[in-house]
């Protein structure tokens, strides 16, 4: 385990003339390590923020995706214990995906849901506000629906349940590719010849599974290149040339199409029917979704509010699906600001222990 001394808390941000929100300052873990949650495997995790504070876990997208500087920044330092960790196969978490015997086959949702419960466990959390956006909302709901007493909030964002239509729609060519017709050329170039719409994700498996690194390289960057030039509604070339680095693209392309493939385990819909279990526990949550999302369209956002009534739903104007839109960032901040207040021991709603 590495450990550093607790950093000075930052100031919070300040929003401008018409209340806009950008991230906290930048912050250094005060203590790291690797889990072993089983399996061979260790995943690891860090605490930012205040050791004392209201316990948060950040769930970030993908899978695959691991975690960023950035991602401690969507949160109070002064106010909450800011909770990050890379799941099975990504990030700093070892065994890497991107190695050439990678064995995934004990990387599925349900895996990972346990592994985020012997961190909580680990950490001598009672309680923490779960925040995730994308595949990290999807996670972030399986965790929340199967353990509603460790959860005393939700902030969502770009929200993925894996049904169907959501993979068909982004993935096998029913619908995205008509929004995005030049992206969506390379993508089909990456898959190689005699393949269709409906067996892209199939196709993809192959190349990837392929231990030929002249197979596999590129169709990790082509897939992986699909969803980093779709996500934003202004096309972001910098997060594009960012994503081409080999480990990166490799581990996410494999990890994803693994998920996508089984459709994360779960039955179709599954997620948004059990959402009644946060209604049902009155887990308050906030929902933040990108009007022009490509990458997770907004109509499954609006399914599970409607299936939770509880949260707020938040529509960003004129933003695509990154969290680092301005909108959608702002109202993500914006949230966990809500919560720190709501969840504090003094807070209005006292929800910081649940019974």
């Amino acid at each position: 385990m590495h450990e550093t001394a607790a950093p000075a808390l930052a100031a919070p941000a300040v929003p401008t003339a018409n209340h806009s929100r950008a991230f906290y300052p930048p912050l250094e873990p005060y203590e790291s390590g690797l889990l072993e949650v089983g399996d061979g495997q260790r995943i690891y995790w860090e605490a930012c923020g205040n050791p004392d504070g209201i316990p948060a876990v950040f769930v970030h997208g993908g899978p695959g995706g691991g975690c960023s500087p950035e991602h401690r920044r969507c949160f109070d330092p002064a106010r909450y214990r800011i909770i990050l960790f890379d799941q099975r196969g990504c990030g700093r978490s070892l065994p890497h995906a991107w190695e050439p015997d990678a064995d995934l086959t004990t990387n599925t949702t349900w895996h990972l849901v346990a592994d985020m419960e012997r961190l909580r466990e680990h950490l001598g959390v009672e309680a923490w506000l779960v925040f995730g956006g994308s595949w990290g909302s999807t996670l972030a709901l399986a965790y929340a629906e199967q353990h509603p007493r460790r959860v005393s909030a939700l902030v969502l964002r770009g929200i993925f349940t894996l049904r169907k239509r959501e993979l068909d729609w982004f993935y096998e060519g029913a619908g995205a590719d008509m929004i995005w017709p030049d992206e969506w050329e390379r993508y089909v170039a990456g898959a190689g010849d005699g393949v269709g719409p409906g067996g892209f994700i199939g196709r993809y498996h192959e190349l990837l599974s392929n231990p030929d690194p002249a197979v596999h390289g590129p169709a990790a960057r082509a897939w992986t290149t699909w969803e980093a030039a779709t996500s934003t509604l202004l096309r972001d070339q910098a997060y594009i040339d960012e994503v081409q680095d080999p480990a990166f693209a490799i581990s996410f392309a494999r990890i994803e199409n693994h998920f996508f493939r089984h459709r994360g385990w779960m039955d179709d819909g599954q997620l948004i029917t059990d959402a009644r279990v946060l209604a049902e526990h009155d887990i308050p949550g906030v929902i933040v979704q990108g009007r022009y999302d490509v990458v997770c369209p907004m109509g499954t956002a609006w399914a599970l509010h409607r299936a939770w009534p509880q949260a707020q739903l938040h529509i960003s104007a004129a933003a695509g699906h990154s969290f680092a839109e301005p909108e959608t960032l702002s109202a993500l901040i914006t949230a966990t600001d809500r919560f720190a207040a709501e969840l504090s021991p003094t807070g209005a709603a006292g929800r910081y222990h649940r019974d």
